[in-house]
Parts: structure tokens; sequence; C-alpha cells
């Protein structure tokens, strides 16, 4: 009985979502130069939501999700008067987060790492 305590306790300690709620800085090389993007997360369980704020503007974030230490997230921007729906996709240890960002139009996603800043 006490090991049937132990495998439930620990499974979940190891399926508890990670702790996004807060405000990440990340800086991405593009074909256009650098950029630096604020993220700031809202996680309630498994949903997540926030803002993306860039030199382009800030948007709101869609379909969030957390699964565990993964994430994944939607921006809809605006480029040269289209509505462009960005995906991102990223795995969070501690304070830094692994993303990738898919941009329509484009076969490889640009790779970006976040630090958590508050």
């Amino acid at each position: 009985m006490k090991w049937v305590l132990v495998l439930v306790a620990l499974f979940a300690f190891t399926a508890s979502a990670a702790d996004v709620t807060g405000t990440w800085k990340a800086s991405i090389e593009t074909p256009n130069g650098n950029f630096e993007t604020t993220f700031t997360f809202k996680a309630d369980g498994d949903k997540l939501t926030g803002k993306v704020a860039s030199q382009m503007g800030e948007s709101d974030i869609s379909d969030g999700k957390i699964d565990g230490d993964n994430l994944s997230f939607n921006v809809v921007r605006s480029f040269n008067g289209n509505e462009v729906k960005l995906s991102y996709k990223g795995k969070v240890t501690g304070n830094e987060m692994k993303l990738s960002l898919q941009f329509p139009g484009r076969d490889e996603p640009f790779e970006m790492t976040a630090k958590k800043v508050s």
C-alpha cells in the first residue's frame, strides 16, 4: 500500500503544469533583424491566456494550452493589412522556456529562448 501512495504522489508531482504565470522576455533572430518579444502569461489549470508584445504591437494569446512542461498557443497579427496566425510551441524548464514559432509560408520555425523576469 505504501508503494501505491508513493507512486501516486510521484505521478501527481510529474504531471503538474509548469509555472508559466508571469512575464517572460525573448529575443528572436529573423531575416529582418533581431526582435525583442515580451510574453505575459496567466495559467489556469491547463488553460493559458495572456499577451505577446513586440515592435509589431501587442496581441492576445488564443487557444493556449499547458500539458505538464509543454505549452502551445496562437497569436493573430496583422501584416500589411492581412491577419496572420502565428503558432507557438514550447517547453518550460525552471525559469527558461524554449519556444518555436511557426510562421505561415515558412518551412522551418523560428527558435527562441525566453527567460522569466517576473
